[in-house]
């Protein structure tokens, strides 16, 4: 089994300060890429700043025989950070999504502030910096990116009303860019790890955050981004040594005739066959999901 390794790429890990981005850059590192660790270097609820934290994973990189380069940029300033890139790299060839904060309360009390912080870090980020990224990977025809999503924004979670938001909408993104970017080569995936850190620390106990490392989510998310592989758009959940794909899926549901009026009275005589899971399908784009409803228009 031959190391896959990233020799002449150039990676920026955003968040890289703590935690899975720390454990991404590191990894990275010691496969041959050179790093771009972005940090702003604030708490877990988004207060502060610091340069300490992306200082020192460079320093330890640069211990282990590494190169990497500390930013300390607030992912909101994305261009600057692909700046830094290709300031001191001149390319850029993978761009992690990986910042994050938290700002939990129920919805009840949750203020419009906890909303735009939220946000602003994690979808106005990734944009912003894969938005930077995306013309330079486009000309080079080559690139690879990685969104950070969460099971609260897959199944929901009491109190993450806006980090619930924040990490399906970054799924829903990634899945545009890795249809717009197939041409050129760019492939775009979108994890949603459960690991310890600074966020996951105020909803678990500590017995089992010592458990769940970063770093066995970390080598799913370098299979994703090396140049060996294709897929594209797809979800992924990791952590704990575990990991696995999900896709979506649709009930048969009912088709009815359209040569008539429709009223909510048939829709609820439906209801079971509408909701019966038994022989799902598994639309895997807008295309295929259209299929069925069209066919109702044929079949009326």
């Amino acid at each position: 089994m031959s190391e896959l390794r990233f020799d002449d790429r150039v990676v920026v890990v955003t968040g890289a300060g703590n935690g899975l981005g720390k454990s991404h850059a590191l990894e990275f590192a010691r496969r041959g890429a050179r790093v771009i660790v972005n940090d702003l270097g604030g708490s877990a609820f988004g207060d502060g700043a610091s340069k300490t934290a992306a200082d020192q994973v460079v320093e330890e990189i640069a211990a282990a025989g590494g190169e990497a380069v500390a930013n300390h940029d607030s992912v909101t300033y994305g261009d600057r950070i692909i700046e830094c890139a290709l300031d001191n790299f001149g390319r850029i060839d993978v761009v992690i999504n990986n910042a994050g904060i938290l700002r939990d309360k129920s919805f009840h009390n949750m203020t419009e502030e906890d909303w735009d912080l939220v946000y602003n870090v994690h979808v106005k980020g990734a944009f912003k910096i894969s938005h930077a990224a995306w013309p330079h990977l486009r000309e080079q025809e080559y690139g690879r990116l990685v969104f950070t999503a969460s099971a609260a924004g897959i199944y929901g979670n009491f109190g993450q009303a806006n980090y619930a938001m924040a990490k399906l909408g970054l799924h829903g993104l990634a899945q545009t860019l890795a249809i717009e970017g197939a041409k050129k080569n760019i492939v775009v995936n979108t994890i949603a790890p459960i690991a310890g850190s600074r966020l996951t620390a105020t909803i678990m106990p500590p017995q089992i955050l010592e458990q769940l490392k970063p770093e066995f989510v970390t080598p799913l998310l370098v299979k994703l981004c090396h140049e060996n592989h294709t897929d594209t758009g797809g979800l992924y959940e990791v952590g704990a040594g575990w990991a696995g794909k999900l896709r979506w899926e649709r009930s048969r549901g009912h088709g009815f005739p359209i040569n008539s009026p429709l009223s909510a009275e048939q829709i609820d005589g439906k209801w079971a066959e509408i909701t019966d899971f038994t022989d799902a399908d598994h639309p895997a784009s807008g295309q295929q999901a259209l299929m069925a409803i069209m066919a109702n228009l044929q079949n009326s």
